[in-house]
């Protein structure tokens, strides 16, 4: 994480006080200059918040503090090449804040409509896909008028910050209550994208698609055989990509969706290399997958680990191996490695845990084994 949190860094902090300065002539953004130095140990996230905390200071000290001030600046500054890269996180962060402002300026509806606005412009140099957070929290239904519009943007990134801005969970960002509550308020910018041109957008489609997945899965598997029924050669794959969760989780209408039919199947396995890992180590293990009916049998083949949690029951998490087909009579082997090791993600304890195999949402195989720690 360290690495991550040089991406603000001294360098171009200072950078971002000599281009503000450059595009407000007479401004002081001695704040932000003064910022640059205190650093050291704070996280990306509290970096961000630290930098937006000085440009608001010096915002409020030029003669006419407020959003409209700073979004002028801000664009100004997009003709320097320098205001780029994670350093326009706080510089979003702060526009958010000031447009948010009760009295924040002449027309405050005006300066939301154009505090997003801004984040469009701002967003090919960096994602505003975090600021944008709040303005959906304090106004969804308008937030998303806007944003239903940027769906047919001819800026890549502008297409997918109304997907990834949006997404329900999206990682690192606050959450916005209204969407995870709403599932369904997001899907008309789905439809909108899903055959974007664009993989980096589509990408965000089927992010956005699995994240609405947890809590409405009626609803994703609805709209996916709604693509599929008006597909273009990308849209199989975003489908995929965005089932990719119900299909762990063996939910039928995904596996009959993507053609994971009940098959008739004899399975041997799965076969441990040992009975006990210690940490950091290996598991490998392997298995036989026979198709013993008379069509081909598509199947999702994923394995399931057991793993000890501190009160001593068990915590099940799914892991992929992939899509296989097997013609009748047909027989498969399968090798596979899981490494287990002490992560921020997942703290590992001693005892016993258990694998077992999943195949079209079918558990087979459930083996036991020792982890120590």
């Amino acid at each position: 994480m360290g690495v991550m949190n040089e991406l603000i860094n001294r360098q171009n902090v200072e950078t971002l006080a000599q281009v503000l300065g450059e595009a407000a002539p007479g401004s002081s953004w001695g704040h932000v200059a003064g910022a640059a130095a205190e650093l050291d140990g704070l996280s990306l996230r509290a970096r961000t918040d630290r930098i937006s905390t000085a440009l608001l200071a010096d915002i409020r000290l030029m003669p006419e503090p407020g959003f409209p001030t700073a979004a002028r600046t801000f664009r100004t500054a997009l003709g320097s090449a320098g205001f780029t890269g994670w350093i326009i996180w706080p510089v979003s962060e702060t526009a958010v804040t000031l447009a948010l402002e009760t009295g924040a300026g002449p027309d405050p509806a005006g300066d939301f409509d154009d505090c997003l606005a801004l984040l469009a412009e701002l967003t090919p140099r960096l994602t505003g896909e975090f600021a944008i957070r709040r303005l959906l929290d304090r106004d969804l239904e308008r937030s998303l008028r806007v944003i239903q519009g940027w769906t047919g943007h001819p800026d890549e990134h502008v297409r997918r910050l109304a997907s990834e801005g949006t997404r329900p969970y999206l990682p690192w960002a606050v959450r916005v209550p209204g969407i995870v509550l709403a599932p369904e308020a997001t899907i008309p910018l789905l439809d909108a994208l899903y055959r974007d041109p664009s993989d980096y957008v589509r990408r965000s489609v089927a992010n956005h698609l699995n994240d609405v997945a947890r809590n409405a899965p009626a609803l994703v598997v609805a709209t996916a055989e709604r693509w599929l029924a008006a597909p273009d050669g990308n849209t199989a794959p975003v489908v995929r990509h965005g089932l990719r969760t119900l299909i762990k989780n063996a939910h039928p209408g995904a596996l009959l969706l993507l053609g994971f039919v009940p098959a008739s199947l004899a399975v041997t396995g799965p076969r441990l290399d040992r009975k006990s890992v210690a940490l950091p180590g290996e598991l490998a293990f392997d298995f036989e997958i026979s198709n013993t009916g008379a069509a081909d049998a598509r199947l999702a083949v994923d394995y399931v680990v057991h793993y000890m949690k501190a009160n001593g029951t068990t915590s099940a998490k799914v892991f992929k191996i992939g899509a296989l087909t097997l013609a009748a009579g047909e027989t498969r082997s399968v090798t596979k490695r899981h490494a287990f090791r002490q992560m921020t993600t997942r703290v590992h304890h001693a005892g016993v845990h258990a694998l077992e195999l999943q195949i079209n949402g079918i558990r087979h195989g459930h083996t036991e084994f020792q982890v120590q720690v």
